[in-house]
């Protein structure tokens, strides 16, 4: 981890964020364009409407390249969300994760918010336990069809 920035949302950066996540949702989920679709709206929203209590982290390597990142936005002056969480399938494992989480969450707490919330997907194990390690409550599981595949969504919560 000691060759990984962190940086705000860049120019490029919204079309990287796009691509992977449609790229990594399909190969890993079978999640079809529908879930692009999605993310491409969370994305205009939070460029159209960005606000000073909201950030993103990019992170990048040595040679620039990108390699996660993650959103903060805001649902409410208490209620910071989690969005838009991904890491490079060669940086999994390797504590990226665990800095990204971290600084959404120090984020969230110094602006204010009483609590951050997520909207995930059961299949993302990974994920699950690590908002669980770090203090996050699972608050329901819905099953549903979503992005031509049978899944379970799922609503955490974090108290800070």
């Amino acid at each position: 981890m000691d060759d990984i920035t962190f940086r705000d949302l860049a120019p490029g950066d919204p079309g990287w964020v796009l691509q992977r996540h449609g790229e990594l949702y399909w190969q890993d989920e079978g999640y079809d364009q529908r879930f692009e679709a999605l993310v491409a709206r969370i994305l205009a929203d939070f460029i159209e409407t960005r606000g000073p209590q909201e950030r993103a982290w990019i992170a990048v390597d040595r040679e620039g390249r990108r390699q996660g990142c993650v959103f903060c936005a805001r649902d409410s002056e208490t209620d910071a969300r989690l969005r838009m969480f991904l890491v490079e399938p060669a940086r999994r494992g390797t504590g990226l994760a665990q800095a990204l989480l971290e600084a959404v969450i120090a984020h969230a707490r110094a602006t204010g918010a009483s609590r951050l919330v997520l909207w995930t997907h059961e299949s993302h194990r990974a994920a699950g336990r690590l908002y669980a390690r770090s203090g996050f409550e699972l608050l329901d599981e819905t099953p549903v069809d979503a992005f031509g595949q049978s899944t379970i969504e799922q609503n955490w919560m974090l108290p800070l």
